[in-house]
């Protein structure tokens, strides 16, 4: 398994990133793309059926890739995968496929990133029936406090939003949340990962090498690594 390093900044999701020192980045892959896990072996990285791709003619091809794939030891979590009421196909097809993917994860102990638009009750609910042996991620988060509580007591992890983080009106938000719980992303934005950290460790109140040293160990036990 590929690891950060205890100084690095972490971007726990994104796309078509670049390498630069110091920032320790996960490559998010789709399913339904040409790239696999083991064409980047260098790279720390997740695959998942995203909601987006999945039809009722592709799901068995693609969740036969993410099965092959959650083996290689540089893929860390499957995913994203998840629910999306704004585009994709039926909830019965995105329950499924979702539930299959919970199952892989399952099978090689490895957790799963979640894309969620206007499915948490969906989400809740799959939590609570599959009771998961691995932890989960919600990125892109930019939903209320009373949510975001919601989620992580039932142990799942939070990503924000990049948009959403940098603004003013997120600090109250991540001041009221457990920061046990809390990682950072750009979801392959135009943006610096440096900015985010920055932006949160003000919010929090403290120097970013402490902030590093805190999403360090949440990135650890979100995926059972030790460095």
């Amino acid at each position: 398994m590929i690891f950060p390093k205890p100084g690095d900044y972490i971007d726990v999701h994104t796309h078509g990133s670049q390498h630069e020192d110091g920032i320790f980045t996960v490559e998010n892959l789709m399913a339904n793309e040409v790239t696999l896990p083991s064409d980047i072996p260098d790279r720390c990285c997740t695959m998942g059926i995203h909601p987006w791709h999945l039809t009722e003619g592709n799901y068995q091809y693609l969740l036969e890739k993410v099965r092959v794939s959650a083996a290689a030891p540089n893929l860390v979590a499957v995913g994203e995968a998840g629910f999306d009421m704004l585009r994709g196909p039926s909830v019965t097809l995105q329950t499924d496929v979702f539930e299959a993917q919970v199952k892989i994860a399952a099978e090689h102990a490895k957790p799963v990133i979640i894309h969620c638009v206007r499915a948490w009750s969906n989400l809740l609910a799959a939590h609570k029936r599959l009771k998961p042996d691995t932890p989960w991620l919600v990125h892109g988060f930019r939903g209320k406090r009373e949510l975001a509580l919601q989620l992580m007591s039932r142990g799942i992890y939070i990503s924000f939003w990049f948009d959403f983080v940098l603004r003013r009106e997120s600090s109250g938000l991540i001041r009221s949340l457990p920061a046990g719980k809390i990682l950072l992303e750009t979801d392959g934005a135009d943006v610096d990962i440096r900015d985010i950290y920055r932006k949160v460790s003000d919010d929090l109140d403290i120097e970013t090498d402490e902030l590093k040293k805190l999403l360090f160990d949440n990135y650890l036990r979100l995926f059972h690594a030790s460095a």
